[in-house]
C-alpha cells in the first residue's frame, strides 16, 4: 500500500471542498443537539472557511492519495488551541471511509509529523469517539515523537482532549 500527500494547490481546492461535504456529514451526527450541521436549500452544507489555505502564511491544504486515488485531506496550520505555541497544529483530517481501518490514515498522519518537525497539537472533539483510539495510536506508534502529553479542555472554545508532542 502506497500513501502519499501533496500539497493542494489552488486549482485542486474543488476536490477539498468536496470531501468536505463528506466530512461535515460524517460529523453531523455528532451535532444531534446543536443548530450546526444542517443542509442548506441546494443540499449542501455550509462552506468550511478554506481560503487562509491558500492566502495567509502558516497554513498548509494537503491531499492524501493512497495506491494513486484520492483518499482524503488534511488541513494543517500554526493555529493552535491551547496558549502554548506550537508549530503545527492538525486543524482538520479525513481520510474516505472506503480508505479507512487499512492503516492509510495514520501513514498520512505519520508523514504529516515528519513533514512539520517541531511541536504538534492535535485536538480530538469529546464527541468524536472513533477519533481519540486512531491519534492516540497515529502519534504513540510514530518512531520520531517524544514528550507526548494530553490536556482534556473544556474552556468553551474547545471540548475535548488535545495531544501535544514534539515530531522530531
Amino acid at each position: 500500500m502506497s500513501v502519499t500527500l501533496h500539497i493542494a494547490t489552488p486549482d485542486q481546492r474543488a476536490a477539498i471542498e468536496g470531501m468536505m461535504q463528506l466530512y461535515i456529514h460524517d460529523f453531523s451526527e455528532q451535532w444531534f443537539d446543536q443548530a450546526r450541521g444542517e443542509l442548506g436549500e441546494d443540499g449542501r452544507f455550509e462552506p468550511y472557511p478554506l481560503d487562509p489555505y491558500w492566502s495567509e502564511p502558516g497554513h498548509w491544504p494537503y491531499l492524501i492519495r493512497k495506491d494513486g486515488h484520492l483518499a482524503g485531506f488534511a488541513l494543517v496550520n500554526n493555529r493552535p488551541h491551547l496558549k502554548a505555541p506550537a508549530d503545527a497544529h492538525m486543524a482538520e483530517f479525513f481520510v474516505l471511509r472506503k480508505h479507512r481501518r487499512g492503516g492509510t490514515g495514520t501513514k498520512a498522519a505519520q508523514a504529516l509529523f515528519a513533514l512539520h518537525p517541531g511541536v504538534w497539537e492535535v485536538a480530538v472533539a469529546r464527541r468524536n469517539i472513533p477519533a481519540l483510539p486512531f491519534w492516540r495510536g497515529a502519534i504513540e506508534s510514530y518512531e520520531k515523537v517524544r514528550d507526548v502529553s494530553v490536556a482534556d479542555v473544556d474552556d468553551g472554545g474547545w471540548t475535548g482532549p488535545i495531544f501535544r508532542f514534539v515530531a522530531v
